[in-house]
């Protein structure tokens, strides 16, 4: 099992990021909030987990072991697929996640794409106790603030149509985000865009 990847991240997108070591590349699908805590052409460790599936072998890279843990929590959650963990992880900070477990705030989790109201109330369930026993709790951070460009609109539509939104509403959503706040980062952009959709 791979535990960590550390290297030079030669590509980078919202939703995937080539780490390459020793002349290899592994592509690892990743969160938003995982995209912005990385740079392109810096060397970096990403923590991975590993889907190992007849059709496929898949790698899901994470900038911290929290982020990490949280998502193998959610994909033990039924109804909750590698995907949907990473969308609500792309729409949480692993802080505000946990933050929203604890206090049991299902809305929150209903504004994520594809999460029902039966779905939120099952994560908060059974990630409750879970997160207790591994000692998971939330940290306050300062987060990075990025000085937005054109990039980080388009970069921002792309993301949200990897997840599956329609162009036409990304950009509907985006637009409007960046003509109250042109600074916002494309960790920002995103997420309120989620929250928007």
């Amino acid at each position: 099992m791979i535990e960590y990847l550390k290297g030079e991240i030669t590509e980078l997108d919202p939703t995937m990021a080539v780490i390459e070591c020793h002349g290899v590349g592994y592509a690892c699908a990743i969160s938003v909030y995982t995209y912005d805590h990385l740079k392109k052409g810096q060397v970096q460790k990403i923590y991975v987990s590993e889907s190992i599936r007849e059709d496929a072998h898949l790698l899901y890279g994470f900038s911290s072991k929290q982020e990490r843990e949280l998502y193998e929590l959610l994909i033990t959650v039924s109804g909750v697929g590698p995907n949907t963990a990473r969308c609500i992880l792309s729409s949480l900070s692993p802080d505000e996640l946990v933050a929203v477990v604890s206090s049991g705030n299902d809305r929150q989790l209903k504004n994520v794409k594809g999460i029902g109201t039966k779905t939120a109330q099952r994560i908060i369930v059974d990630l409750r106790d879970k997160m207790g026993k591994l000692g998971i709790s939330a940290a306050t951070k300062d987060s990075s603030v990025l000085i937005a460009s054109n990039e980080n609109g388009d970069e921002a539509i792309q993301a949200l149509m990897a997840l599956g939104y329609q162009q036409a509403n990304a950009q509907k959503a985006i637009s409007k985000l960046l003509a109250k706040d042109p600074t916002m980062s494309v960790q920002a952009l995103i997420k309120a865009g989620l929250h928007m959709m």
